[in-house]
């Protein structure tokens, strides 16, 4: 097969971010977070790693452009295309995988300062579909980021027949995210403990995920959720001594009927 042009790439990650922005757009989102400072849409000093299930990266990319981050992607020619649209839709890009091309990752983290965030897929490019690799583990540990799990899920999506199910949400259906707590991982871990490290984070980003599906299916309102908008970076607002509104102490409970 011949290479591809570079502005038919362009071209095509041009009108895919604009049919992304128009057919989100239509969606209503809503979140819980375990500490909703978390969110990358507040200014932090602390960079962190956000993964999420790869069937899912179109919430993230609607909702949280422009808010420093970087999305890690596959060096294949598959996603020279999605590299455009992260582009169009306000992130940045680091080429390499959590299989190979990890070093080059690293090095490209260095270079933007320390000062972005990071998102990975982990069971990307190319699956098992939610079984997360071992280079995002690694990565939180060389770096010394946390990581920060995110449950999606979307109410009665249409799934494509790829290795993901990639999940296609219905216009005007409902969106749901859990974010989970900061997962800090130590440095220098030995392969064993590395490999208990990558089960823990795949077992809770599972349970979210999980989670969010049902509570998206459900139609349920939780006193914790906060309406989901697409934002550009924001200060934290200060809030008055003794209260975090913006913490998710229970998930599953406190559930009252959608209006």
């Amino acid at each position: 097969m011949t290479k591809e042009p570079p502005w038919k790439t362009r071209l095509a990650g041009l009108a895919a971010s604009t049919g992304i922005r128009s057919w989100m757009s239509t969606l209503d989102y809503r979140a819980c977070f375990y500490d909703q400072a978390l969110d990358a849409r507040y200014g932090s000093e602390q960079p962190r790693i956000y993964v999420f299930w790869h069937e899912y990266i179109l919430i993230p990319l609607y909702l949280r452009g422009h808010c420093d981050l970087a999305m890690l992607l596959s060096r294949h020619r598959d996603a020279d295309i999605l590299a455009r649209v992260a582009f169009h839709m306000g992130f940045d890009c680091v080429r390499g995988s959590t299989s190979r091309g990890s070093i080059s990752a690293l090095m490209e983290m260095a270079r933007l300062g320390g000062n972005m965030h990071l998102t990975i897929t982990p069971d990307g490019p190319r699956g098992p579909r939610r079984q997360l690799a071992q280079g995002a583990v690694f990565l939180a540990s060389r770096l010394g980021l946390p990581i920060v799990p995110l449950g999606l899920g979307y109410n009665r999506p249409w799934r494509a027949k790829s290795w993901d199910h990639f999940a296609i949400p219905r216009p005007f259906s409902r969106a749901r995210g859990i974010m989970g707590p900061a997962i800090h991982i130590s440095p220098d871990l030995s392969r064993d403990a590395l490999e208990e490290c990558r089960l823990r984070v795949e077992r809770l980003l599972t349970d979210l995920t999980v989670a969010a599906e049902t509570w998206a299916e459900s139609g349920l309102r939780k006193k914790e959720e906060i309406v989901v908008r697409p934002q550009s970076k924001v200060l934290l607002p200060r809030e008055p001594a003794g209260q975090s509104p913006g913490k998710l102490t229970l998930l599953g409970t406190d559930d009252e009927a959608a209006a």
